[in-house]
């Protein structure tokens, strides 16, 4: 049995839909899951990480566990007390997905101090374990969803720098791999796509999926700012700007480890919208 926290979020999403595509038992758990969410065949749990007691009845039983950073919640999690209600119920293997920003900005206390304890408790648990650090997400992309549909416009800061986001997908078939699989305990991976691409370049493969013209307008670092505060903590927002306005040499180093573990390279923006164009029609 594998248990899959986060499981109606991003990645979490799609790796029960991988883990239950090969086979596995999965019992996949969130705030607000239900049926609807998950596979055929599928356990679904509801779940809160901030309360540890309420994670008993996933672990029972589990052999491995998918353990999601908590993203903007990260900093109300007891990460220790977590994986000792996983140990109890008889986990053994843990996949932690946490962030590039961990090695990339350790001064920031939103993604290198609060990312880097939520690693420190994995590494310390006692089961075998493998971190995941993805770059951006291919699918924050969604944040332009509205604007393309109801205005045929994208507006975004940094027009012409590139980073290399990465398909979520990915992610979550990395995932699999090492809760599946041996030879992945002690791993750390950098999970990047294929190339830097810039959201200049990002909204480009929007128009082409589309077959439309779409109009684009470089924000400011304070409007882009302003339009994050309304979803993100301050100090996110702050960390958030400097990765995409003045990324590191790490933060825009192409990584060799999708290809690694999955034995192909990661999938291209473009392939991403490509497969969700939907979302933006």
């Amino acid at each position: 049995m594998i248990a899959v926290t986060g499981a109606t979020g991003t990645v979490g999403r799609s790796l029960v839909q991988v883990l239950a595509a090969a086979g596995e038992q999965v019992t996949a758990t969130s705030r607000g899951i239900s049926e609807g969410d998950v596979p055929q065949g599928v356990r679904h749990q509801r779940a809160d990480l901030i309360d540890p007691k309420s994670l008993q009845p996933v672990f029972d039983g589990a052999d491995a566990l998918f353990l999601q950073s908590g993203g903007p919640s990260a900093h109300l999690l007891s990460p220790r007390d977590i994986l000792d209600v996983a140990k109890a119920g008889g986990v053994g293997r843990v996949v932690l997905l946490s962030s590039q920003g961990v090695a990339t900005r350790p001064q920031s206390a939103s993604h290198g101090g609060t990312g880097r304890s939520i690693e420190d408790a994995v590494r310390d648990s006692g089961m075998d374990w493998t971190i995941l650090r993805p770059a951006g997400f291919d699918s924050n992309a969604y944040a332009w969803a509205e604007s393309v549909r109801t205005r045929r416009e994208i507006a975004a800061p940094f027009a012409d720098i590139g980073l290399p986001t990465i398909d979520p997908d990915d992610i979550a078939e990395v995932a699999a791999a090492a809760l599946r699989e041996d030879g992945h305990a002690g791993g750390v991976y950098e999970l990047t796509g294929p190339a830097l691409s810039t959201p200049r370049q990002r909204a480009e493969a929007i128009a082409d999926a589309l077959g439309e013209p779409l109009r684009f307008v470089e924000q400011t670092r304070d409007e882009a700012g302003a339009q994050m505060l309304q979803f993100m903590p301050e100090s996110v927002v702050r960390t958030t700007l400097t990765i995409l306005g003045e990324p590191t040499p790490g933060e825009q180093r192409i990584s060799p480890d999708v290809e690694r573990v999955l034995g192909r390279a990661p999938r291209t923006f473009s392939e991403w919208a490509q497969r969700h164009i939907a979302a933006f029609r």
